[in-house]
C-alpha cells in the first residue's frame, strides 16, 4: 500500500506540473521580424502587403513577374525626384538593433546634377529627427560615377552621406545586401553579396556628419525603395527592383555566393 500512495503522489506532482507550466515557456521567441517574398502578392500595383504598407510620391510600386523567371518581385518606379517605399511601420526591434536582407537591382543611377543624392534604405523613430539611411548614395562629378555610402538627415551630426570610392554604384546588376543597425555603439555595418564593406562602416564617433555623436532614435519604423532629392535629374525617371527581404534581430544570410 506504501508502494501504491507514493506513485500515486508522483503521479498526481507530475500531473500538476504540466497543468501549470506554460507550452510555451521554453520557447525562444523568433528572431524574424518581417520578411516579403511578393509570391503570395497578385500581380498589379500595390500599397500594402502582410508586415508593410507604403509612401510614394510621384512613384508607383508593381508586383511583376521575377525577371529570374521564379516567382514575383517588387518593381519600383520614380518619376524626377519622387520616391517610392514599402514601410515597415511597426519595426520596435528588441535592443534597438536589427539586421536586413534584400536582394536589389537598380535600372540607373544619376548622371545629373553633380552630388546628385538618393536613398534605399532609411530608418526612424518618433523619439528624435534622426533619419537613419543604412543604404544610400550620390552621384560624384569628379569621378563621373556613383557611389554607395551610409548617411543620415535631421539629427545633430546634420545632413550627410559617407560615400565610398571602394563602393561602386553598378546599374543594372542583382545584389544581395545587408545591413546591421546595432545600438552598442551607433553603428551600420553593409554587406554586398555576403562580404562586408567595412569603408561603408559608421559609428558614434566614426561618421561623415559635423562633430558630435552620432545616436540612433529608438526604431520605429524602415522604408525600402528610392528616393532622389534633387529636381530635373537625369535620367528623368528611376527603376528598382526588390526582391527576398528579410528583416531579423539575427544576420539572416543567404548572399554568398
Amino acid at each position: 500500500m506504501a508502494y501504491l500512495r507514493r506513485a500515486a503522489a508522483a503521479l498526481l506532482a507530475t500531473a500538476s506540473a504540466l497543468l501549470t507550466a506554460s507550452p510555451t515557456a521554453s520557447a525562444a521567441p523568433s528572431p524574424v521580424l518581417a520578411r516579403e517574398s511578393f509570391d503570395r502578392l497578385p500581380l498589379g500595383p500595390v500599397a500594402q502587403g502582410r508586415d508593410w504598407t507604403s509612401d510614394t510620391s510621384d512613384g508607383t510600386l508593381t508586383v511583376t513577374r521575377a525577371s529570374t523567371g521564379h516567382g514575383r518581385e517588387l518593381r519600383i518606379r520614380t518619376e524626377g525626384n519622387g520616391r517610392a517605399f514599402l514601410v515597415f511601420p511597426h519595426l520596435a526591434p528588441p535592443g534597438n538593433s536589427f539586421w536586413a536582407r534584400m536582394r536589389l537591382r537598380v535600372d540607373a543611377f544619376p548622371t545629373a546634377p553633380d552630388w546628385a543624392h538618393w536613398t534605399l534604405a532609411e530608418a526612424s523613430g518618433r523619439d528624435s529627427p534622426t533619419l537613419v539611411r543604412p543604404l544610400g548614395g550620390q552621384y560624384v562629378p569628379t569621378e563621373k560615377r556613383n557611389f554607395y555610402g551610409v548617411g543620415s538627415d535631421l539629427g545633430p551630426t546634420g545632413d550627410w552621406t559617407a560615400w565610398k570610392t571602394s563602393a561602386p554604384a553598378t546599374a543594372g546588376k542583382w545584389s544581395c545586401v545587408e545591413f546591421h543597425l546595432d545600438a552598442r555603439d551607433n553603428r551600420v555595418t553593409v554587406y554586398f553579396d555576403g562580404v562586408p564593406q567595412p569603408d561603408l562602416t559608421v559609428s558614434t564617433d566614426q561618421h561623415g556628419g559635423t562633430s558630435g555623436p552620432f545616436v540612433f532614435p529608438a526604431f520605429e519604423q524602415l522604408k525600402l525603395g528610392w528616393q532622389l532629392y534633387q529636381a530635373d535629374p537625369s535620367p528623368s525617371s528611376y527603376e528598382v527592383r526588390l526582391d527576398d527581404i528579410a528583416l531579423s534581430t539575427r544576420r539572416i544570410g543567404g548572399c554568398a555566393a
